[in-house]
């Protein structure tokens, strides 16, 4: 009896698999992980929105104490229109990452997971008084991202950096 219960779970997981591996090969565009685009992006009042109390947020805009979610802002010097295009050429040279809105002094991005198409909102702000592009980046889904946000503006960090200094 035991062993039919197993191999039934056994077989429900399999199909389970199966089906999410399908749905996420035949599906163009946005899967049932994508989850839906925030409504608080962009600045307000200069600031990003706070991350929420969930660890898959990122932001240089965080209490600097908090150090699940506060992450250093990119240090950059110059033009607004240069910081932009520094990031927009570090984002746009990173797998799955599309470009949603790219203004002057403000880019936002989305990327999208590899195997199940999971969306993280990613913003940058120039902040021409204090010299830094100010940072954001969230999970629309879930809990935890394995450390995916905090990498992720690591990773562009260092492109905008060599950037600068090449």
């Amino acid at each position: 009896m035991l062993k039919r219960v197993l191999q039934a779970l056994l077989l429900l997981l399999a199909g389970a698999a199966v089906g999410l591996a399908l749905h996420t090969s035949l599906t163009r565009g946005d899967t049932m992980f994508a989850g839906k685009q925030p409504t608080n992006l962009g600045l307000h009042d200069g600031r990003f929105a706070p991350c929420r109390r969930t660890p898959n947020c990122v932001s240089s805009q965080a209490d600097p104490a908090d150090v699940v979610h506060y992450i250093a802002p990119i240090p950059f010097k110059g033009a607004p229109v240069e910081a932009m295009a520094a990031v927009r050429r570090a984002v746009d040279s990173m797998p799955r990452a599309t470009v949603i809105r790219h203004d002057p002094d403000y880019l936002y991005a989305q990327f999208r997971s590899r195997l199940l198409g999971f969306v993280d909102d990613v913003e940058f702000a120039y902040d021409e008084k204090a010299g830094v592009i100010q940072v954001r980046s969230a999970s629309r889904l879930g809990r935890g991202d394995l450390g995916v946000n905090r990498a992720r503006i690591e990773a562009i960090r260092a492109l905008v950096l060599r950037r600068i200094s090449a």
